[in-house]
């Protein structure tokens, strides 16, 4: 799997060498152990804890007010390490790397800053990650509810964060999360590599 996603990024990384942008952004490397925003959650779930070995190709339509964004992704999930490539038309936008204790991130740096690798994590564990996992690690005041075709995330009893699955909570092949706090509509369409 990983020698696929290797060729996988190498080849995304070829095609957008010539209108690559240039810049000195390093990639950031950082525990997962910081201040968590407020309507964030801050989870730090270890990808062992999915239960299961992935790789994904997604096709990722993001809905703010007023704009649409869509993206390319591969996602590659075993009991070692997380890591996600984005493009968008072409060119490489974000890299993320987990491997339960270490977050490292690379992003284009036109990205706006709310795109963030944390952020994109803790969407992919609340869409992914069995909902008796994430529960055990919600913190103080969260809560998580699962019905056959959706889960709800409240703070204080607030729904934050609805996530729907059209097709059955087994069936990731469409997945559809509401940010109702960051007022965002993310729907990831995946297919296995």
């Amino acid at each position: 799997m990983r020698i696929k996603l290797f060729f996988i990024l190498s080849l995304s990384i070829a095609l957008t060498g010539c209108a690559a942008i240039h810049t000195t952004q390093k990639i950031q490397t950082m525990p997962i152990v910081q201040t968590t925003p407020p309507g964030r959650i801050g989870l730090e779930l270890a990808p062992a804890t999915l239960g299961k070995s992935i790789s994904l190709q997604q096709h990722l339509t993001v809905q703010h007010p007023g704009r649409t964004d869509e993206l390319d992704t591969v996602l590659e999930i075993d009991s070692h390490h997380l890591d996600l490539a984005g493009l968008m038309l072409g060119h490489r936008i974000m890299t993320i790397h987990y491997d339960g204790k270490i977050l490292q991130t690379w992003r284009d740096p036109r990205l706006p800053p709310q795109i963030s690798g944390q952020n994109v994590l803790e969407d992919i564990e609340l869409t992914l990650w069995p909902v008796n996992v994430i529960r055990k690690a919600l913190p103080t005041g969260w809560n998580i509810q699962s019905y056959k075709k959706q889960r709800v995330i409240f703070l204080n009893k607030l729904p934050i964060i609805t996530i729907n699955y059209p097709n059955g909570q087994n069936n990731i092949n469409t997945v559809i999360l509401k940010n109702l706090r960051y007022h965002y509509q993310l729907t990831i369409q995946s297919t296995n590599n």
